[in-house]
């Protein structure tokens, strides 16, 4: 049986099988089914969407296999995902349920499952989800006729952007100008809102949804026009979100990106200034630039790696207690705050930390300098370890000497391709770029 939950939640083209109509209702009625014979009661869910045209029939879709099985359902409509995951808790649903694909095209979709504490639904849960799935797969689901389900957007979303307010303690950005790429999705209508509350000028862009333009050449996915409204708004900073909001990017007031390593650098040096930051230590993943580790250490934080993935970030962070942690891609999580992602969040964080530090975001990041990077994708017949490869494993050892502290090898196997991956960080392009041929020449004659 093909596992259909990801480390986000299901996602796929919308309308085809585990998102057709008659798999969204069995998702909601095998969830509602499971919830009802662990809390002894019929479950409460609250549910929202992206801006995706085919986010409305799914979210009532799911409602309705919810409704065959006696779950009561409500609405907040279009709104972020960790709005989502905050609002489950907050007002004590059981689940909470978002429609949205995240940082995909506007063809697909996807369904994110979080328990009131945050975190996303349990592995056990999601198996059985499936198992009901894949059970009754080509029978379709026993007609189901639903009251309609309450929709209490406005009132739920206000009680979220005062969350996020409540959190940033309210600080005050008057004359700062802040550009917003909203990315055509959930956050159009609360960014713009959130921000201004700052008492900052700020100009929204991407903020016009039709159900087909999400992610569409903008976002956090496409930072070339977010950096150019900058330059030429003479703006103090931009900020890009992608389609549901768990994650931002940022640009300097020179155009510069701002991306989620740089963005760990400041905060946790802001953190640490207040107190914060108890154990001295930063999670990312396996993918930060080794340039943040050293800025880091230069400091005497630890950055402790996880793999990739937010679901992955978040492990590490709870079991460490650590309370900073994020990705590359500006996944950015605070535990003591939430267990989920959130960019509109993290971007009033970094404008109120920055605004502390009293300088331009450009020097907010000094200190941090990223290293040069080189990725090679090397065809092989087999995934063998690579300790398991006498060859392999020597000339990685070898060049990890020369790298001596100052650059990083990471050597893996592609999760969906017959392709060992080599990347490389160093002070010189050349002399990385060189290292890389080498140890691709020797996988290519060991396992090509």
């Amino acid at each position: 049986m093909k596992s259909l939950f990801g480390t986000d939640g299901i996602r796929g083209p919308a309308g085809e099988f585990p998102l057709d109509e008659d798999s969204v209702k069995i998702i909601g009625a095998s969830l509602t089914r499971h919830l009802t014979e662990t809390l002894g009661r019929a479950p409460r869910f609250i549910s929202g969407r992206d801006t995706r045209q085919s986010g409305e029939w799914i979210e009532t879709a799911f409602h309705a296999g919810a409704a065959s099985e006696n779950g009561s359902c409500e609405s907040a409509g279009v709104i972020t995902t960790p709005g989502v995951a905050y609002l489950t808790g907050s007002l004590k649903f059981d689940a909470g349920i978002v429609v949205s694909a995240s940082h995909n095209p506007y063809q697909d979709n996807g369904i994110k499952i979080f328990s009131p504490s945050g975190k996303k639904m349990d592995g056990a849960t999601e198996r059985e989800i499936e198992r009901c799935i894949y059970a009754a797969e080509g029978s379709g689901p026993a007609a189901v006729t639903t009251a309609p389900v309450p929709d209490r957007s406005n009132e739920l979303s206000q009680l979220y952007i005062e969350h996020v307010m409540d959190v940033a303690n309210g600080f005050s950005a008057m004359g700062m100008k802040i550009v917003v790429d909203c990315a055509n999705g959930a956050a159009s209508a609360l960014a713009p809102k959130l921000f201004l509350g700052t008492g900052a000028e700020v100009i929204a862009i991407n903020d016009q949804p039709d159900g087909r333009n999400i992610n569409l050449n903008c976002g956090s996915l496409h930072l070339e026009h977010l950096q150019a409204k900058v330059i030429e708004t003479g703006a103090d900073i931009g900020i890009a979100l992608d389609g549901d909001a768990d994650r931002a990017l940022f640009s300097d007031e020179k155009g510069n990106v701002v991306d989620g390593d740089a963005t760990l650098w400041i905060m946790a040096q802001h953190m640490r200034s207040h107190g914060k930051l108890a154990n001295a230590t930063v999670v990312a993943t396996v993918m930060s630039n080794i340039g943040l580790e050293l800025a880091l250490r230069s400091k005497g934080i630890k950055l402790l790696r996880s793999d990739v993935g937010d679901k992955y970030v978040l492990e590490k962070l709870i079991e460490t207690g650590s309370e900073i942690g994020g990705e590359q891609s500006g996944h950015i999580i605070f535990p003591e705050i939430g267990l989920v992602g959130d960019g509109m969040m993290t971007g009033l964080l970094l404008l109120r930390a920055v605004l502390e530090m009293n300088v331009p975001v450009s020097e907010a990041a000094n200190g941090f300098t990223r290293f040069p990077q080189i990725l090679k994708n090397v065809p092989v017949r087999e995934k063998r370890p690579f300790d398991d490869v006498p060859a392999i494993a020597i000339a990685a050892k070898e060049l990890v000497g020369e790298l001596n502290g100052h650059g990083r090898l990471l050597l893996r196997y592609s999760g969906t391709e017959n392709l060992a991956r080599v990347m490389i960080e160093g002070k010189d392009q050349s002399e990385i770029d060189q290292q890389a041929d080498r140890l691709a020449d020797v996988i290519r004659v060991s396992l090509g």
